[in-house]
């Protein structure tokens, strides 16, 4: 009787389900946002239950910088052997253009004693012109034998065809020292110039590259600019998987990541809760929900019961709360308090709710205040086995409604706001303490 939500008219053309892959970058990403640090045995829980839920590709991060990520990727393998992760979830290693990134990310593998082509490979690059001259300029100059005192005479165009030689020499490298599936690509593709980077995708696969990633790095793109990139872009190698990777500077993450997939995308990264650095990554669950109920879009084996229960072990691990409002995933999604609204979801919970709640493994919970109506006072005595009389109604109801003015009058939340603000900057290292550790090391003469 009320019209569905994919009933309108739109130009986009999603690839069939099956063909649409959930790309995790949880542990990679996600840990980059400030104050985050997840333990090794930690990120394993974490991608079990990635594995559990159904995504395709899982970033483990970059194996060569630190015991912690080897020993997460240890840990993976390893439940990957023993079938506690599955088999045919695939796990990528990230490293930059160069040999020696490659070098020890294989090392790890080999001294694992994994074969090297257990891990796929994101052999990665910078694509705009900010990035190629200002951050790569000076190592593009060491690579060509140019001296750096040319840095800032030299065009862009140098500096964009010492990045493809640069980005295909890696990836030809990679092949010969036994990577199979190499993903590659450059960072800041947003704002890079379109042309630059379809050539930096066809000429990766001709390397030997076999999946092209394109990033929105600062998350700057609207849905517009992403139809006209994503199509554009595509269309220079239509017969290759495209990855795409969006933040959530402007709030559009899943929404850029949807009008993307409609555009020519076949694989999306997103993180849990949408963690991330600045404002994080495109949520996976939002991404998801919106592909299933405005399109109709529902990605065969994915659980999406599971959604919330994987949100909750992503704050217990993490530290970081999702809004009550969340979008699928908050506590207050399926919670009702207002008595127009509890009185129409008691007669049918379509009334004021489209998504069913047993989708995300869920019910409907009713919160009892000074917004509550007769109708949910009487479900909740019902539910208690107590008799509905009309009389003792409207006195729990009158009392329920004095209860939690009383306590609004006594409610001061200064202290919670305090502790939450306090929590959250406490969970990374000050400016401070870094003084006082390098202090320290020089009286100890630890400083060289």
């Amino acid at each position: 009787m009320a019209r569905p939500p994919t009933r309108f008219a739109h130009d986009l053309s999603f690839p069939a389900p099956e063909k649409i892959r959930v790309y995790d970058d949880t542990l990679r990403d996600g840990e980059q946002m400030p104050g985050v640090a997840i333990a090794p045995r930690a990120k394993y829980e974490l991608a079990r239950a990635l594995s559990d839920i159904g995504v395709h590709v899982m970033d483990v991060g970059f194996p060569a910088v630190s015991e912690s990520e080897r020993e997460t990727l240890r840990l993976i393998l390893e439940g990957r052997r023993r079938g506690e992760i599955r088999r045919d979830l695939e796990v990528l290693c990230m490293m930059r253009s160069n040999p020696a990134d490659i070098d020890a990310t294989m090392r790890v593998i080999d001294e694992l004693g994994y074969p090297r082509s257990e891990v796929s490979y994101f052999v990665f690059t910078s694509a705009s012109d900010l990035h190629v001259k200002y951050k790569l300029g000076r190592t593009l100059l060491a690579r060509e034998g140019i001296p750096a005192s040319e840095w800032l005479e030299l065009p862009v165009e140098f500096y964009r065809e010492a990045n493809v030689r640069m980005m295909c020499d890696a990836i030809r490298y990679a092949r010969d020292q036994g990577a199979e599936l190499i993903e590659f690509g450059g960072e800041d593709g947003s704002r890079a110039d379109p042309g630059y980077v379809s050539r930096l995708h066809r000429e990766g696969l001709e390397a030997g590259g076999a999946r092209p990633s394109t990033p929105d790095t600062v998350g700057c793109y609207s849905p517009y600019a992403v139809r006209d990139y994503i199509s554009t872009i595509k269309a220079a190698t239509p017969l290759t998987p495209l990855v795409v990777h969006f933040h959530n500077d402007l709030g559009l993450g899943a929404w850029n990541t949807v009008v993307a997939l409609g555009s020519g995308a076949d694989v999306f990264t997103t993180s849990v809760n949408g963690i991330g650095e600045r404002t994080g990554n495109a949520p996976m669950h939002q991404v998801l929900l919106q592909l299933r109920y405005l399109f109709g879009i529902e990605l065969p084996g994915f659980r999406y019961e599971r959604l919330r229960d994987l949100s909750r072990l992503m704050e217990r691990l993490s530290g970081i709360p999702v809004a009550p409002t969340e979008p699928g995933i908050g506590l207050n999604v399926f919670s009702h308090e207002s008595g127009i609204h509890t009185a129409g979801m008691l007669i049918h919970p379509e009334i004021y709710q489209f998504i069913p709640p047993g989708d995300l493994g869920t019910e409907i919970r009713y919160v009892y205040g000074k917004h509550s109506g007769a109708m949910v006072i009487e479900h909740a005595l019902r539910q208690a086995g107590i008799r509905a009389e009309p009389a003792l109604v409207a006195r729990v109801m009158e009392e329920v409604k004095r209860l939690r003015e009383e306590r609004a009058e006594r409610s001061d939340f200064t202290a919670f706001q305090r502790a939450y603000y306090e929590h959250l900057e406490g969970m990374g290292v000050t400016a401070e303490e870094v003084a006082g550790i390098a202090r320290a090391l020089q009286a100890a003469g630890g400083d060289g």
